[in-house]
């Protein structure tokens, strides 16, 4: 009896032995790959929101960019002409309030919108931005400057005469009040600081704003420089405590994207919980050699809770876990559907996965799911729109996985992230990029787009605006009086055109219309008046009537006419009507010319 409790002891102590050690090795095995998951989505994240400040950073200089299109400058010394456009510049500016200056290619000032505020030629910030404008970059940023406890950037743009550069154009702005900042400080969590900085590691964005002008971490330093790859930089900050950072680089001027947060806070439960798993196989181990009945009922225990933890991990899981089979038809899905999509949990099991994706997406899908399959171990990134139990759509970036030769699933494994903001954030900037500002029109870019489409198909009818007495207006009343004048003969002129037409803003007074499928005189001629008497009758501003007139050129293009010179046509047919109608007053008829 004895021999054969001792032998069922040792069998039970090897046998539980043998089943530890296996489950801290799967334990181990699952840590790591949940580590590479989380890391992966972290350098996803990283990248993508480094991607959007650069498109801002973009953003910037076109509008340096649109300015010098639209404004030649005389690059004298001190020169007033230029000082009062750069004052204007600033003083229309989105990004560039703080100030603007004309320098030589060296960086030596010429001319500024400011009498101080201006950091010195020999701040060290300026040779980023020199070193990218000497490199043939079509911009170059600096690094943050101080000026008078303000933290400045600046933007450059080469000024082109004859080809060849002669002058800088640079826009300053207080870091601390740019756009970019503003969207820094919408990235904040308590759980993380994120932080744009640039190449010396001062912080020049940051979702807490006092951390605006103050030096990045010495320990994340180390990682900046012009190699795009994220890094990891894992560090002890000066309280003691484990922190890691997230450092995309490869931003213009050698700037880049972190996120810092505690090591707790990115390792999250799924650590802790890790090692209280092994530290119970352990006792289990232990409890086993004095009892095999209570090793069974404290196994039995700790696999439940285990099941538990693993239900509640996936129940408030940010991601959106199935597992689809060869027809598509799902056959898991992670409770965390009830918190993304609505749907309560087991209600999507047998559905089809195609039911839930928008009608335009489908095909798309049907065809990359056919891919998918057709390759074993296959992984997918792609993006579609997906319905919550509520019927509206929203944007998901899906990660699916080939495992049908996985005996324990047996299927696609799909991980769908909700987007939905990204994709809404990016399209605004696609839209602003295209748009007016003050009107809120089409801009010159485009106008430019839409005449190059259609002409390809159809001969249009290009009027080129030009608004008569706008500058009296804008003397007497105020800029805040003549951009109201604009945005109402914006309103006015968008009443004119037909459906199909496109209506654009093309510069500070000017407007360009165009009609596809005009073929001659007849059908521009009704919308020459049309414009005509909405710009005659008044207008009221600030309590005042205001009267203008407009002045258009008409150019009948050809299909597959060249655009460039269809709207440079347009734009001398206009010139003609001015000059013709010089000594008339405002509103006399100086409305139409044809070339």
């Amino acid at each position: 009896m004895r021999l054969r409790t001792w032998i069922a002891v040792v069998i039970s102590v090897v046998l539980l032995a043998a089943a530890g050690t296996i489950g801290i090795l799967v334990n181990r095995s699952a840590l790591r790959a949940a580590d590479d998951v989380h890391r992966a989505d972290s350098r996803a994240l990283g990248v993508n929101n480094k991607t959007l400040v650069g498109a801002m950073q973009a953003l910037s200089a076109g509008e340096l960019g649109e300015f010098l299109r639209d404004n030649s400058l005389h690059l004298g010394k001190n020169s007033a002409t230029d000082r009062a456009a750069l004052q204007v510049l600033a003083s229309k500016s989105t990004y560039f309030s703080y100030g603007a200056l004309v320098t030589d290619l060296e960086g030596t000032v010429l001319t500024s919108s400011r009498t101080s505020g201006v950091p010195a030629a020999d701040n060290a910030g300026w040779q980023p931005m020199l070193a990218m404008l000497t490199a043939g970059e079509t911009y170059g940023v600096s690094s943050i400057m101080s000026v008078d406890a303000t933290y400045l950037e600046a933007v450059a743009m080469p000024v082109v005469v004859g080809g060849s550069p002669v002058a800088l154009l640079v826009g300053l702005n207080d870091v601390a009040k740019t756009p970019l900042q503003r969207y820094t400080v919408s990235l904040g969590s308590p759980a993380h600081l994120t932080t744009i900085v640039d190449s010396t590691g001062t912080i020049a964005a940051a979702s807490d704003p006092i951390d605006v002008g103050h030096k990045i971490d010495p320990a994340i330093s180390s990682a900046l420089g012009e190699d795009p790859a994220t890094e990891f930089v894992e560090f002890t900050d000066s309280s003691g405590a484990e922190m890691i950072a997230i450092v995309v680089n490869g931003l213009p001027g050698g700037w880049a994207y972190v996120r810092t947060q505690s090591r707790a806070s990115f390792d999250g439960a799924v650590h802790t919980k890790s090692q209280t798993l092994n530290l119970t196989l352990l006792a289990m181990l232990l409890i086993g050699v004095l009892a095999i009945a209570a090793l069974g009922y404290r196994t039995v225990m700790q696999r439940r809770r285990a099941d538990e933890r693993f239900q509640a991990l996936f129940q408030h899981a940010p991601d959106l876990v199935s597992v689809i089979d060869a027809n598509g038809d799902i056959e898991y899905s992670s409770p965390s559907a009830k918190g993304i999509l609505g749907f309560e949990q087991g209600q999507l099991v047998g559905s089809s996965v195609f039911d839930i994706v928008h009608p335009d997406d489908r095909e798309y899908m049907r065809r990359q799911f056919a891919v998918l399959l057709s390759r074993r171990d296959a992984v997918l990134r792609l993006q579609c729109r997906a319905s919550s139990a509520k019927g509206d759509y929203r944007w998901f970036e899906f990660t699916a996985s080939n495992q049908m030769h996985n005996p324990s699933l047996h299927g696609i494994v799909i991980n769908a992230r909700d987007i939905s903001e990204t994709r809404a954030f990016q399209e605004r900037l696609a839209h602003e990029a295209q748009h007016d500002a003050l009107t809120g029109l089409p801009n010159r870019r485009r106008m430019q787009d839409a005449l190059g489409a259609s002409l390809r198909e159809q001969p249009v009818g290009v009027l080129f605006v030009d608004l008569d007495g706008f500058k009296p207006v804008n003397d007497a009343h105020g800029h805040e009086a003549g951009d109201e004048l604009l945005r109402q003969v914006a309103r006015r002129l968008t009443g004119c055109v037909r459906e199909g037409d496109v209506l654009a803003r093309v510069g500070g007074d000017e407007f360009v219309v165009l009609m596809p499928g005009a073929a001659g005189p007849g059908d521009t001629g009704a919308m020459c008046e049309r414009i005509r008497a909405a710009i005659e009758s008044p207008f009221r501003i600030d309590g005042n009537e205001v009267r203008i007139g407009a002045s258009v050129g008409v150019h009948l293009a050809p299909s597959a006419g060249d655009p460039d010179e269809a709207l440079r046509a347009a734009d001398h047919a206009m010139y003609a009507v001015k000059k013709s109608g010089r000594d008339r007053p405002v509103g006399a008829g100086r409305h139409r010319a044809e070339a």
